[in-house]
Formats: structure tokens, C-alpha cells, sequence
């Protein structure tokens, strides 16, 4: 007789129930089998995300588009070749190095300023970051809300919304130098505060 215990998963099932929920969303589109993997997954990418970006907003964008990679992907899944979580988590990676490029490219349109190399280079390594650079992608978090408005809402726009300069110039209905000084000055601002805060 089966123990009534029998239902929870342990790790090697969860795998394979999860690879059997990956096949059926590639060959079906089964939306059911989508939600269980997005359930499971969600979660763990979501703090993947934070360990690495340091950031709500970009850890949830993380999320949401490395999910709906996984949708599109799916039929590209083989559990021969490995685990789902790994297959997952590969996409993450390459969805995060595509935003730390585009964060990258975003930074060298506006001034060859080296505070976001720095964070950059913190966040570059998948597996290594030290406590010490957690601490100063948190300090950033904390120091970036000491900023006046009018700076803190153009670094906004352009590095969590992902908006270009013109964008931003659009947005606040203001000329495109403004957008320009106020991101160099909160930048500069942003730079003296983690000096201070050494």
C-alpha cells in the first residue's frame, strides 16, 4: 500500500515532472503545464536575478523574459541533454548579458563616466559575486533614492526602463542636453556617495 507521503516530489522527480511539463508545452502549448514550470521557476529566477542585478525592476524583467523565452522555446527543450533548470537558467544568463550590454552601450551614449563599469563588472560573473560588491549594488539602491527627482527620474528612464536619451528628452518634454547633464550629474552625485560611503 502506498504511504500517503507518496505525492511529495523529490528532486530527481521534480526534474523529470518538469521536463514531462516543458515536452507538452513545446508539442501543445499546454498552458497548464507552462503555469507548473513558471510556479516552479519563477521564484528561483527571481532571486538568481536579485543575487546578480541588485535591482526589483530588472530581476523582474529578468524573469519575465526568460520565461517567455521558455514558452517560445520549449520545443527546443531535450531532456536527453540535461536538466530543465539548467536548459532554463542558460537562458537567463544569456538574457542577462544581453541587458548588461545594452546597459553598457546605453552608458557609453552618455558619458565615459566610471561608475557603471564598475556595477558592470560586478554583476559580470554568473557565479562569483562577494559580499562586498552585494553590499555596494544595495548601498546604490539606497543612495539612488537620495537623489533629487528631476536626477532620479532620467537614470530611471534609461537604465531600468531602458530608454534612450531621445526617449527620455520625449518623455519629460526637455532638451535632449538636459537629459545629458542631469544623468552625468547624477552619475558624478552617485560616484561621491560610494566614495563617502567607503
Amino acid at each position: 500500500m502506498e504511504s500517503k507521503h507518496s505525492h511529495v516530489v523529490a528532486p530527481k522527480d521534480c526534474a523529470d515532472e518538469m521536463s514531462a511539463y516543458l515536452v507538452l508545452v513545446g508539442q501543445s502549448r499546454c498552458q497548464r503545464s507552462f503555469a507548473e514550470v513558471f510556479n516552479y521557476f519563477a521564484p528561483r529566477l527571481r532571486s538568481y536575478a536579485l543575487k546578480q542585478m541588485g535591482n526589483e525592476a530588472l530581476a523582474m524583467e529578468l524573469v519575465q523574459d526568460t520565461m517567455s523565452n521558455v514558452w517560445q522555446k520549449s520545443h527546443l527543450f531535450n531532456a536527453e541533454k540535461g536538466a530543465p533548470s539548467t536548459w532554463i537558467f542558460t537562458i537567463a544568463r544569456n538574457i542577462r548579458f544581453d541587458m548588461l550590454r545594452k546597459q553598457r552601450n546605453r552608458k557609453e551614449d552618455i558619458c565615459a563616466d566610471d561608475l557603471w563599469p564598475v556595477l558592470c563588472e560586478q554583476t559580470a560573473d554568473v557565479n562569483e559575486v562577494s559580499l562586498d560588491e552585494q553590499i555596494t549594488l544595495q548601498e546604490l539602491g539606497v543612495l539612488f533614492e537620495e537623489l533629487p527627482k528631476k536626477q532620479r527620474e532620467v537614470i530611471e528612464a534609461i537604465y531600468i526602463e531602458g530608454k534612450s536619451q531621445q526617449e527620455v528628452a520625449d518623455q519629460f518634454n526637455i532638451p535632449l542636453g538636459t537629459v545629458k547633464s542631469r544623468t552625468r550629474l547624477a552619475l558624478q552625485r552617485l560616484k561621491e556617495m560610494l566614495k563617502d560611503n567607503d
